[in-house]
């Protein structure tokens, strides 16, 4: 395969720095910490590490509000410490992607403060600015019901100034020449540490044009092609992975006629609807958001998720659907964030149960495109709704039963560590998993070599076969004259189906994940599936 399109058939692992692991005890994970891990990151099977945002913050988002996109966050270690994490990163054969924040700063960032204070300053047109109030003041929020408003007057500057998220996080200016070159120099900075790609943050708003409709804006497509480019330049394999979710009609825009813009982007569209077929069995709804995103173009590919830093957006779905999911799996109001997801992580959400948890990791690590986990979800790891917003998802790892979980030596950690059954650190940890041949952990370490052993899902044609059972999904691949097929029951249910012969070469499937065999017949080969079942079939062979 080429060394080009290394992210077809690899694995992505999402954490961040502050909460994986400790390692000088002042109670937040570190780089050190991190490259202390690396043996179990690869043990586990992953290709590649997506960081979360790690650069000088204030954090008033988590990290989100950069205040230096050129250096380190001294909570995280210091600019060596990075150093030595990719080197290790490097010598394990694992990639680094990080987060790259490039549509706001934050307001203490030093460009906005020259921004604010002079008029005359160079940095004063790095931002949008409006002397009077838009009528759109309160448009196009990217947190409904947190916040009130996208344009916020400035006393030192005298003028409003337009923020997509909070208050803190001012837009930057992508009209202006001068910001377009400082981005291209973030990435190549970056790019020159080692990093493998990006994770590009809030993608449509970084193309927005600036002062048109808040709710319909115009866009600079052009500006993705610019950031292709200059990343292929520097660096021929880099990956820019975006998050923009957009309906399936604008995919073009942000792939490229011609696959020449973003090389990957999370399917935001299907996951809804994925999490809608395992809240009510219903699969159609699925089975159209993902032939309505087939259509991509040269060797663009899409990511497929279950859980992120972020909330499970719903925004997609109709009101009676989206009602459907936040009864299955967020039935409290705390549950629920901004009038549109849930804030909860996985396993929580599926009630701590085994096979619906198999079934939905199964599922994400078959669909057509490249599979990202979110660290802790490999053990089943819960939530903690008492913490604000999306941070309910994002405490510390659950390394051991030991004092703060292992994760820090510090008297107590930056964030709680959770600590309530049944998800409480002293049953859902790493080491009790790792001595557990049945434990979530290794089954997952298994299904990600089972992934691996299939390059069928990232580079070759698929196609929905039709089963004879609505609750059924069944994904067939071909490529280089090989075939895998995959199905998952979504029903509580038990179901039995037929999957079609497609030549008459085809004798036999052989099972990868239970270790059995299925011979054809006349009206093909007939598969029993148990309640929230699942199958992985390698196509008359069973050895690849």
């Amino acid at each position: 395969m080429n060394e080009e399109l290394w992210y077809k058939n690899c694995v992505i692992y999402s954490l961040e720095v502050g909460t994986f692991r400790d390692s000088d005890g002042d109670g937040v994970g570190d780089f050190e910490g991190l490259t202390g891990q690396l043996d179990y990151l690869k043990s586990l099977g992953i290709d590649a590490i997506w960081l979360a945002p790690f650069q000088s913050s204030p954090k008033l988002d988590d990290g989100y509000d950069v205040a230096n996109y050129y250096d380190v966050d001294p909570q995280y270690g210091s600019p060596g410490d990075f150093a030595e994490f990719m080197y290790q990163a490097n010598k394990h054969g694992i990639r680094v992607i990080m987060d790259l924040v490039l549509n706001h700063t934050s307001d203490q960032h030093p460009w906005f403060k020259q921004a604010r204070e002079d008029k005359n300053s160079r940095y004063r047109n790095w931002y949008v600015w409006s002397k009077e109030r838009p009528q759109d003041w309160n448009k196009g929020m990217a947190f409904p019901g947190v916040q009130k408003e996208t344009w916020t007057y400035d006393k030192k500057a005298g003028e409003y100034y337009f923020h997509r998220f909070y208050n803190f996080q001012p837009d930057l200016n992508f009209e202006n020449p001068d910001v377009r070159t400082e981005a291209q120099r973030i990435l190549g900075f970056w790019m020159n540490q080692g990093v493998s790609g990006f994770r590009l943050d809030a993608v449509p708003f970084i193309i927005d044009l600036p002062k048109t409709s808040a709710e319909k804006p115009e866009h600079m497509f052009e500006l993705i092609t610019e950031f292709r480019r200059f990343v292929q330049w520097r660096k021929g394999d880099a990956l820019i992975l975006g998050e923009a979710n957009v309906m399936p009609d604008e995919n073009k825009e942000y792939f490229g006629e011609q696959g020449d813009r973003m090389h990957t982007m999370f399917n935001f569209y299907a996951n809804q609807y994925l999490f809608y077929a395992m809240a009510t069995g219903e699969v159609q709804p699925f089975k159209k958001a993902l032939t309505d995103t087939k259509k991509i173009p040269g060797t663009a590919q899409w990511a497929y998720f279950l859980r992120n830093h972020d909330e499970i957006d719903l925004g997609r779905l109709t009101e009676e659907q989206r009602n459907k999911v936040y009864q299955a799996f967020g039935p409290e109001k705390d549950m629920q964030l901004y009038d549109r997801g849930i804030r909860r992580r996985l396993a929580p959400m599926l009630g701590n149960d085994r096979k619906r948890l198999e079934l939905a990791y199964s599922l994400v690590f078959s669909l057509p495109g490249t599979p990202v986990i979110r660290y802790g979800d490999e053990i089943g790891m819960g939530d903690d709704l008492q913490l604000k917003e999306r941070i309910a998802v994002r405490t510390p790892m659950q390394w051991t039963d030991q004092k703060n979980a292992g994760f820090t030596s510090a008297h107590k950690p930056f964030r709680p560590i959770i600590d309530k059954e049944p998800f409480s650190y002293r049953q859902i940890n790493v080491a009790i998993q790792r001595q557990d041949p049945n434990s979530l952990l290794n089954w997952t370490a298994n299904l990600i070599r089972i992934r691996r052993e299939c390059p069928e899902i990232g580079l070759g044609e698929w196609q929905l076969l039709e089963v004879g059972s609505p609750e059924v999904l069944a994904i067939r691949y071909d490529y280089q004259g090989k075939a895998v097929v995959m199905v998952h029951n979504f029903s509580k249910e038990a179901r039995q189906i037929q999957l079609p012969v497609q030549s008459e070469k085809e004798k036999e499937l052989f099972s990868l994940t239970q270790n059995n065999k299925l011979t054809a017949t006349n009206n093909g080969y007939a598969v029993r599936l148990e309640g929230y079942g699942y199958n992985w079939f390698r196509v008359g062979s069973a050895i690849r």
